[in-house]
């Protein structure tokens, strides 16, 4: 049996699987080791997964743990926690865009992207990731983000660039003017999210000439400001994503102006992860 973690801030996704085929699957609470110290991890690990799930840890001789927070020098903690937590024989710790990596591509070499609230994206030989443009958030970067996305779109409705009625329509679905949308980005935790949240709306209007083309060049500032510096048009790009999903059409009209192959975008990577870590991968990694 083989246990993998999917893990955002905000929730992990737990599957257990044999032979490339999925046993059980649960979630419990993020888990992010840039901003949880080890005790708030190994609390997560032994109330919310050891306690509710104990008999797929007995089970799991094997633990691959992909998530938002784990970076290099963040790994051997990662890997040492859950480790420690579940008894494993055998456990790695990643980041998630490995993981994404992984689940889209498998062995073979390509640009592996993640949409989400967040972006990101690397170029994978097939093992690791061998360059990766640095995302820098919503404020200094994350083009083609959820948060981003929003972040555009509440700016030109604030300032009167998006069509008349739009800004009354906004207000009728949100409850929110823009003293309210101030506040949320300016004075509440989280605002990333809150802008992100917005993409519902956006989503519900693309029907709008204005608000399309905004996702679009949202999309096509992506691949200008991030793909372009692997060089390597000739690759195949694959996006894993809530947003990426949802604004699937936009985004390959985006990669087809900027003149990228966009060849597959999945709402999360579990499923791609399962088939990655199925018959005797786990074995020849021990074995190397």
């Amino acid at each position: 049996m083989t246990l993998i973690a999917d893990s955002g801030s905000t929730k992990t996704d737990w599957c257990l699987a044999q032979g490339g085929e999925v046993v059980a699957r649960m979630a419990t609470q993020g888990i992010n080791p840039f901003y949880q110290s080890d005790e708030e991890i190994t609390r997560i690990l032994q109330d919310e997964l050891m306690s509710q799930w104990p008999e797929a840890v007995e089970d799991a001789h094997d633990v691959f743990f992909y998530g938002a927070g784990v970076r290099p020098e963040m790994a051997a903690r990662m890997k040492r926690l859950v480790g420690d937590t579940t008894r494993a024989a055998y456990v790695e710790a990643h980041g998630d865009l490995l993981g994404a990596a992984r689940a889209l591509f498998g062995k073979n070499e390509g640009i592996a992207c993640i949409l989400g609230t967040g972006a990101n994206s690397g170029l994978y030989d097939g093992t690791r990731i061998v360059q990766n443009t640095p995302p820098l958030g919503f404020i200094l970067g994350d083009e083609g983000s959820g948060a981003v996305m929003g972040k555009r779109f509440v700016a030109d409705l604030c300032k009167g660039l998006m069509p008349e009625g739009l800004m009354q329509e906004f207000k009728d679905a949100t409850h929110q003017d823009v003293a309210d949308i101030i506040n949320a980005v300016y004075r509440q935790p989280l605002p990333n999210r809150y802008l992100a949240s917005t993409t519902r709306f956006i989503h519900q209007h693309l029907n709008v000439e204005q608000v399309n083309n905004l996702v679009v060049d949202n999309f096509r500032d992506f691949f200008r400001r991030n793909l372009v510096q692997y060089q390597r048009r000739d690759l195949p790009v694959k996006v894993i994503g809530s947003i990426a999903f949802h604004f699937r059409e936009q985004l390959a009209c985006a990669a087809e102006m900027e003149g990228f192959a966009l060849n597959g975008v999945e709402q999360g990577p579990m499923l791609g992860l399962v088939a990655f870590h199925s018959g005797n991968y786990s074995e020849q990694l021990r074995n190397k």
